[in-house]
């Protein structure tokens, strides 16, 4: 059965805090009449402090949308090997070993994908397969995971690497003053993240069962105006209520199952933010307290976008080791309003088969 090992998460070194996100946007925006309302729902946050690629003076220049894409480029190429090596460790594989790469990243572009850069140099297989996925935003961890499961089901005995790059702070828009940009400029961090999902053998997440879900006509509740200077986000007022339409999706899911989702031993969710995490406790009826590895990447990063999931599931492993057989549900959630979620069981043996 597909199973998901441990994986690996790298931040980058420049930090920068509430109190610095809360100067900042002040400085910027002085006597603008949004500018109280974005103050609070900044410190309504819940993010302490987050990590970017650039210090935040350098970051608020914003040199224009060629530069910031050509900084995603060197810097996706500069963090992701250490991360994809930490990963292949936690799966007990070498490069060789990986069938298929899943890239995911909505925060830069580039052709062809970063998956030819790094079967090309990071000693994958030029068989590789290479399937980049650009357009599901912070859903797109879910998605990953949720591919690596079927593609391992196609194909027996494969193993799949997850890689997220999301340097989110390239996209932020320091003369925007949205209410929507200055959310999302006080919200998102950067981070780097891999994981791989073994076709047979290691230890971890056996994943049993997936499913995505779009909720009708809210394609355009979350979204990014691509203009000349760059990725402009855009977050519809709706956004914050979607887990009441999405708990019951859940729900069925995992009674489909025969399972109850508001009965799990373990839940791995993407941090959009504290109104989401605190919604879907209330919608589920489960303790807020089971969310915990989602909160505490909230608070220690941000919404790093796809990375979300992949930090939560490291926090999972980091912890006292779940029992044999323990129940879970991973789900992320992002553009369309899309929801992919995951169904799984915690193993601890390793039951790779000899060749």
């Amino acid at each position: 059965m597909p199973r998901l090992c441990k994986p690996a998460v790298s931040a980058p070194e420049h930090v920068i805090t509430l109190d610095e996100t809360l100067a900042f946007a002040e400085e910027a925006h002085a006597g603008k009449p949004q500018l109280p309302l974005a103050l609070r729902l900044i410190r309504n946050t819940g993010v302490l402090k987050r990590h970017i690629v650039q210090p935040i003076e350098k970051t608020l220049q914003h040199p224009g949308l060629t530069e910031r894409n050509r900084i995603y480029e060197a810097e996706s190429k500069h963090l992701t090997p250490p991360v994809i090596e930490q990963a292949l460790k936690n799966a007990d594989l070498a490069a060789r070993d990986i069938d298929a790469i899943i890239y995911v990243s909505c925060t830069g572009f580039s052709m062809p994908s970063l998956t030819a850069w790094l079967i090309n140099n990071l000693g994958f297989r030029s068989d590789t397969r290479q399937i980049p996925i650009a357009q599901l935003g912070c859903a797109a961890g879910g998605a990953a995971i949720n591919r690596a499961h079927d593609f391992c089901l196609a194909h027996p005995g494969s193993n799949v690497l997850i890689v997220s790059c999301e340097l989110c702070s390239l996209c932020y828009q320091p003369t925007a003053d949205d209410i929507g940009s200055l959310l999302s400029d006080g919200l998102f961090g950067d981070a780097v993240a891999a994981a791989v999902v073994r076709g047979n053998g290691g230890v971890g997440i056996d994943l049993e069962r997936n499913a995505s879900y779009l909720i009708p006509h809210t394609e355009d509740w979350i979204s990014y105006a691509v203009k000349d200077t760059g990725f402009h986000f855009q977050l519809d007022r709706r956004v914050p209520g979607t887990m009441e339409p999405l708990a019951p999706v859940l729900r069925e899911f995992a009674k489909d199952h025969s399972w109850d989702a508001g009965n799990l031993d373990f839940y791995i969710v993407h941090a959009g933010g504290p109104r989401i995490l605190d919604d879907l406790a209330k919608f589920l009826e489960v303790d807020r307290q089971v969310f915990r590895h989602s909160w505490a990447t909230l608070t220690e990063y941000g919404n790093i976008a796809s990375a979300v999931v992949l930090e939560a599931a490291r926090r999972l492993f980091e912890e006292e080791t779940p029992a044999q057989d323990a129940t879970g549900l991973i789900a992320g959630f992002g553009p369309g309003i899309t929801a992919e979620m995951s169904l799984g069981r915690w193993s601890s043996s390793d039951d790779r088969e000899l060749d």
